[in-house]
């Protein structure tokens, strides 16, 4: 039996902007299927492990499997009740109608990221973390820092209002942005695929809960609403 009582019956969520679109996606359908909502706050991997770090918790969460194993460790996250939901490139994007650079290469993109006048990606998130790694590793780090506007949330949005040029982020956190195009994922060679897991806390006030969504978001068959929100399905570690 369903139970009333609202606490009962919803989860309390924190998760990464990664997969904000595909929670708004399943929301309707999973309450139909299980009669359990759930409200979530979303922010970086980063953001999400500074807010724990403060004394945060909530029923489960959503972050890098780096992260959630880090949690695992600590002791925060129960053992046994984690999942691997989806992997996510990253990518870069222009002004919805804007000329689309050159990136299909290593080469390219370094001669695109020293022609843009001005570039966005962020401070805490997984993405804007591997983006440093890169321009150092391209050697052209204080060129594209001294034109940067690093900050947090939908990086897309700052190219949206015309504040920057190119847009650096998960693709899964582009995709949701209005007034901006997607130009494609990084070449290969400098591309990091990020792999994004649930877990269930251990001060969890509903812990049976956050099993059923986890385990609803998990399902092979949500591969399409996946990739409609510019994430895939895990690929198996070869």
């Amino acid at each position: 039996m369903i139970a009333t009582d609202a606490a009962a019956t919803s989860i309390d969520v924190l998760s990464t902007l990664a997969l904000r679109g595909v929670l708004l996606e399943i929301a309707d359908e999973f309450h139909a299927l299980t009669g359990l909502s759930f409200a979530a706050t979303y922010k970086s991997t980063n953001a999400v492990l500074n807010l724990i770090a403060d004394g945060a918790t909530a029923d489960m969460t959503i972050i890098t499997r780096e992260a959630i194993d880090r949690l695992l460790r600590d002791g925060i996250i129960v053992p046994g009740g984690t999942a691997d939901l989806a992997q996510s490139a990253v990518g870069l994007a222009v002004r919805a109608g804007a000329p689309k650079p050159d990136i299909s290469t290593v080469a390219a993109l370094r001669r695109t990221l020293l022609e843009t006048k001005s570039i966005a990606f962020t401070r805490l998130g997984a993405s804007g973390v591997h983006f440093a790694q890169v321009i150092e590793r391209l050697g052209i780090a204080d060129e594209v820092r001294r034109k940067a506007h690093i900050r947090d949330g939908y990086i897309g949005e700052v190219v949206a209002r015309g504040e920057a040029e190119l847009a650096v982020q998960q693709i899964s956190e582009l995709m949701p942005v209005k007034g901006i195009d997607i130009v494609g994922p990084l070449p290969d060679e400098v591309q990091r695929i990020s792999v994004f897991a649930a877990g269930i806390f251990r001060a969890a006030r509903n812990p049976d809960a956050a099993g059923k969504l986890i385990s609803h978001l998990a399902e092979p068959r949500l591969a399409p609403v996946l990739i409609r929100n510019g994430l895939e399905p895990v690929r198996p570690a070869l």
